[in-house]
């Protein structure tokens, strides 16, 4: 074994995975596993912890998995993170925990996500499961969306002894992690479900289909309801568009309803008859993790996909990961380029998209090199659909809908970072709500925060 490479993992073959929405990544087994786990060289002062947002205390979990006690590996994570076994599949490892592995400095960093996948999938495989607090203390906290900070938030108070009511927008627990993640990268039944029904084997109850806001409201909550605290953790679900001709065309869609349609509405499955725009040659406009998400969905209903970004392959804000699945597969990427109009048939549909190429000039605000237009290098792609990624912004149906709740002018909550204290009192606020579209374990570490806050709150008010 070289002990300054990482053991590969296994996955899907690019060619077969294209045409299927099973898991690309197989993750470890047990003897893969602990042969990796024997790369970690127990630092004194282990520098993943400090960049693992919830602060996972992770060379103990991997000694742990070294010696085989994987159900104590799984108890060492359980203190830190009640999403395991999604956080290691969606987490940016790289800029996080392992990208501060010692380990990286002379060879590769120890597989830590892969690690945390396998003991959670161990765990729900042999049926071990979180233990509820033997009595509660009778106080009631309300918390706003099932998504990763709602369902991090709930936990934290549960294990406390709170009684906790998560109020969701959908049909379905989850957030995000349901409706914005495909199931090649994130099974839904065997996978987020399990991590659902966790939370919920702490004592916490999901309601469904409540619309907060409009099906009851936060005063109601806290006045009426008999809620002593309220945690907002309703994420970021509005798209935001470019503002250019031809973008309200049949066939433009936000990656958001797209990946919605397929996701939680199982428009990928046959036997689903949710309507979604297959298309023939599609293009992605933008660079991250929900642009990579959206083509490689397109690419699985049978589409040529084209990702369309005005910046190089550097600046792509996508994991390397996602990127480097998504050109196997066979994504075509049409860089330094950007939208101008979409062009339509004499029906209104997508028959075109007009686009100009771009250079990279100075760097701007976010340090990245800011695309300057090539003049007279306009083209044209022969699309039929296009799926607008640019990000998103918070709904505001929570804050039109309550009295003294501070926004700021991106329209996300103002809520202090370290325990998620708004400007109305007993209300709390974390993850996408508050930062704006962002990743799943700082909106985790969010949920932690609030959760702290308010039982900071309830605590001082005995």
């Amino acid at each position: 074994m070289d002990v300054l490479k990482k053991v590969p993992v296994r996955e899907q073959d690019p060619k077969l995975r294209a045409t299927n929405f099973e898991e690309v990544c197989l993750g470890y087994n047990e003897e893969e596993a602990r042969e990796e786990a024997s790369r970690c060289i127990q630092c004194k002062n282990p520098k993943c912890v400090n960049g693992c947002p919830v602060s996972i205390n992770i060379p103990g979990f991997i000694k742990e998995v070294e010696e085989g006690n994987i159900e104590e590996a799984a108890k060492v994570i359980a203190k830190s993170s009640a999403l395991p076994a999604v956080c290691g599949r969606v987490c940016p490892q790289e800029s996080q925990c392992e990208g501060q592995c010692i380990r990286g400095i002379k060879g590769e960093p120890v597989s830590i996500g892969k690690l945390e996948r396998f003991v959670a999938d161990w765990s729900r495989e042999h049926g071990i499961v979180p233990e509820a607090p033997e009595k509660t203390n009778g106080k009631k906290v309300a918390v706003i969306g099932s998504g990763p900070s709602g369902l991090t938030c709930a936990g934290d108070l549960a294990k406390l002894g709170y009684e906790v009511t998560i109020f969701e927008a959908l049909h379905e627990p989850g957030g995000v992690l349901t409706y914005g993640i495909p199931e090649f990268r994130l099974p839904k039944d065997g996978v987020v479900q399990p991590e659902i029904d966790n939370v919920r084997k702490l004592g916490v109850e999901i309601e469904t289909n409540v619309i907060v806001g409009k099906s009851v409201t936060i005063d109601e909550l806290l006045d009426e309801e008999g809620f002593q605290a309220v945690f907002i953790g309703s994420g970021a679900g509005l798209p935001m568009f470019m503002g250019i001709p031809g973008e309200n065309a049949n066939g433009v869609f936000s990656a958001n309803e797209y990946l919605t349609r397929s996701n939680l509405m199982k428009a990928f499955r046959d036997d689903y008859d949710t309507p979604i725009v297959a298309g023939k040659r599609v293009a992605v406009v933008g660079g991250g993790n929900v642009a990579m998400d959206a083509a490689r969905t397109a690419l699985r209903l049978g589409a040529e996909v084209h990702v369309v970004y005005r910046r190089s392959e550097a600046e792509l804000p996508a994991r390397a990961e996602e990127v480097h699945h998504a050109k196997e597969e066979g994504i075509i990427f049409d860089l330094l380029s950007n939208p101008t109009e979409i062009l339509t048939d004499e029906k209104g549909w997508v028959s075109g998209m007009k686009c100009i190429r771009m250079e990279l000039g100075e760097p701007d605000a976010s340090g990245r090199r800011r695309p300057v237009e090539v003049e007279g290098s306009e083209f044209v792609i022969d699309v039929d659909t296009v799926i607008m990624s640019l990000g998103t912004s918070p709904n505001p149906l929570i804050s039109n809908t309550t009295k003294g709740l501070d926004i700021n002018k991106r329209k996300c909550i103002i809520a202090e970072e370290s325990t998620g204290k708004t400007s109305k009192e007993g209300v709390y606020a974390g993850g996408d709500a508050v930062t704006g579209a962002a990743t799943v374990i700082l909106a985790m570490e969010a949920g932690r925060a609030g959760a702290r806050g308010i039982d900071e709150y309830l605590s001082a008010m005995e």
